[in-house]
């Protein structure tokens, strides 16, 4: 009998008959591993269960522990919800289904559900659950799949076909529910143990808004019902936190119709606090060694034709201005204006590095359905900088990036990071040894920040490698803020050099870098990272001053007045309310102080200190409260 063998992960090598499943591997392996087990990776791709294994290779297998196997999980908690569904709506049509984080959903071609709809789908899911039916998947030519669909009236799934290149495609079916799909799944629907619809919402077909309104139901799936409570905690809690709600409760920002969709009206307090974070970020950049500069929001087509955004990015491009008989585009990027500042004169390799910042605006086209809150607008300020450099000065330059980039991110309150290292995709521009000195520069700056990374082989742009850092909230969730990216392309489109040491022009090495991002974008994650209470040195209104009767405004003014003087952003609150009252707004206004001010603070000279956490400090003098809330601005606790 024919066997083959089986390498795991701590390398033992396990040898099984020729033509097994992965699943009888796992049984062999152990009666725990197989009841846990989701899915397997064969080597490196992920795969069912049920998948036979004719030769020796790589199996790692995935159970709901790893990303691998929650995404495998709730992929499939998608399908049991729309079989559930067609069984309650039998004329819905069925889209697409992703797993998400924390999650999954699944468009639908139906009338819109209700609250109490969302309860049916949940107890029809479980009995769908309770039957147990078994993923069966059935790999076929795209042609034959088309008459397997439309016998079903499923269009959606015929245009999904349309738009497959390869000759064969899988589909699954569990029950009387068929769907076109890659997989892997879990088994059986019986793997499957707690499931949650949470919500639904409107989204366009492919997300563009001139394609029909689809219903979107959103669910959630748990091995426990311990997991199930701590995630819906967690979900009132961001919702407690998001930056929508509480960037009207602090009157931070808005968004409004009559300015269009994707476009933000900063606030004072709001354009107060931004202020404050870009005059940190420019006081930073002095200090390491930048210049700033400043560029327009348009430029001629000519510009975006060497660029090469006009081939590449026409769609994310607002349409052209016809000025003086020619066509300017409003910028989506800052880089081409970076070059012409670089190329407005010839430099010599004593210049370099050369470090061009600038907190720049652009636009760019973002659908309807995928505009939200800050998070994703049409008008942002991106923190940009692009680097020219000597080849023998980059893997320097890369160290000095990451370690300013997170010194930067720590100052703000992040100290959890997850970091992504994307290498040489298969298609690539520039020299193959640029590329190999490029990514060991950032593999070596990871390596001496001691940041542990993913590497993700092939994920890089045409143009270069880089380095991805995400930043995690309060909450535990990753947001994508940094960027350190190498640039092949642009040099060699625009011609950019430097006169060596020999006399002769050379090519710079170019590299872009975004530490928060968009300011929008970060804004909006540090928002909902401290729940709207800013750390002192960021808070708009950093104290308020309370009086408890009028007859105590006299010296409210004075403390006010000194704290003024100190540089303290400081209000007073006089009004003839109750001072419960004043306190409960000025903590659901998140300011860091109140100083109450009463009969014995006006005879003692003293102030009540309370916090916007609830905490009574009780009574001291000025002088005190004023040495205390200085050093924390200062040390920026």
């Amino acid at each position: 009998m024919a066997v083959v063998k089986i390498t795991l992960p701590d390398g033992s090598v396990k040898e099984v008959a020729q033509g097994s499943t992965a699943l009888a591997v796992a049984q062999s392996i152990g009666q725990r591993l197989a009841k846990d087990a989701l899915a397997v990776r064969l080597n490196g791709v992920l795969r069912d269960l049920s998948t036979p294994i004719t030769e020796d290779a790589t199996a790692t297998f995935c159970t709901f522990d790893s990303p691998d196997g929650k995404e495998v999980y709730r992929h499939s908690a998608a399908h049991v919800m729309a079989q559930a569904v067609q069984r309650l709506r039998p004329g819905a049509k069925v889209t697409i289904g992703p797993a998400i984080d924390d999650g999954f959903y699944y468009d639908f071609d139906t009338e819109p559900f209700t609250p109490d709809d969302l309860v049916k789908i949940e107890e029809e899911m479980r009995r769908i659950i309770e039957a147990d039916y078994s993923y069966s998947r059935e790999d076929v030519s795209r042609e034959s799949a088309y008459p397997v669909f439309d016998a079903m009236n499923e269009p959606y799934k015929r245009e999904i076909l349309d738009g497959i290149e390869d000759a064969t495609v899988s589909i699954y079916r569990q029950g009387e529910f068929t769907d076109l799909c890659r997989g892997p799944h879990v088994p059986s629907t019986g793997r499957l143990r707690i499931v949650k619809l949470l919500n639904t919402s409107g989204a366009y077909w492919r997300g563009d808004e001139e394609n029909t309104q689809l219903q979107r139901i959103y669910g959630t799936a748990w091995e426990t019902q311990a997991q199930l409570d701590d995630y819906l905690k967690r979900l009132e809690e961001a919702e407690r936190r998001d930056h929508r709600r509480l960037g009207k409760q602090l009157d931070l920002y808005s968004t409004q119709p009559d300015l269009g969709g994707g476009l933000v009206l900063w606030h004072p307090k709001g354009a107060f606090v931004r202020h404050l974070i870009e005059e940190f970020w420019k006081s930073r950049h002095l200090e390491g060694g930048y210049d700033f500069v400043y560029s327009p929001h348009i430029g001629r087509a000519h510009l975006w034709e060497t660029s090469g955004h006009l081939d590449f990015y026409a769609d994310s491009m607002y349409s052209p201005m016809d000025i003086d008989g020619q066509d300017y585009y409003l910028k989506p990027m800052n880089c081409p204006f970076h070059i012409l500042i670089y190329k407005s004169r010839l430099h010599s390799y004593r210049e370099l590095p050369m470090r061009l910042a600038e907190l720049g605006t652009v636009y760019r086209y973002e659908r309807a359905g995928t505009l939200h809150g800050l998070n994703r607008v049409r008008s942002f300020t991106q923190d940009d900088a692009h680097i020219f450099c000597r080849p023998e000065q980059m893997p320097e330059e890369i160290s000095r990036t990451l370690g300013f980039c997170l010194d930067l991110l720590r100052a703000f309150g992040f100290t959890e990071f997850e970091t992504y290292l994307s290498t040489r995709p298969e298609k690539s521009v520039g020299d193959p040894t640029q590329w190999t000195s490029a990514e060991a520069a950032l593999r070596g700056a990871l390596d001496r920040a001691g940041l542990p990374y993913e590497v993700d082989d092939g994920g890089g742009a045409f143009y270069g490698p880089k380095i991805d850092l995400k930043i995690r909230d309060a909450l535990g969730r990753s947001w994508q803020c940094s960027t350190i990216q190498f640039d092949f392309n642009l040099p060699e489109r625009f011609d950019v050099t430097y006169v060596g040491e020999d006399g002769r022009e050379h090519r710079p090495y170019m590299i872009h870098r975004a530490l928060l991002g968009s300011v929008e974008r970060f804004f909006a994650v540090f928002v909902e990272h401290y729940g709207g209470a800013f750390p002192v040195w960021l808070a708009p209104t950093q104290a308020v001053v309370l009086t408890i009767t009028a007859d105590h405004d006299a010296y409210a003014t004075e403390v006010q007045n000194a704290l003024k003087a100190a540089g303290i952003r400081v209000e007073g609150d006089y009004r003839n309310e109750k001072l419960g009252l004043k306190v409960r707004e000025a903590q659901l206004a998140k300011i860091p102080y109140m100083l109450v001010i009463g009969n014995r603070e006006v005879e003692e000279r003293t102030v009540s200190v309370r916090t916007r956490s609830g905490e009574n400090r009780g009574g001291t003098n000025l002088e005190s409260f004023l040495e205390s809330i200085q050093e924390e601005i200062r040390s920026k606790r």
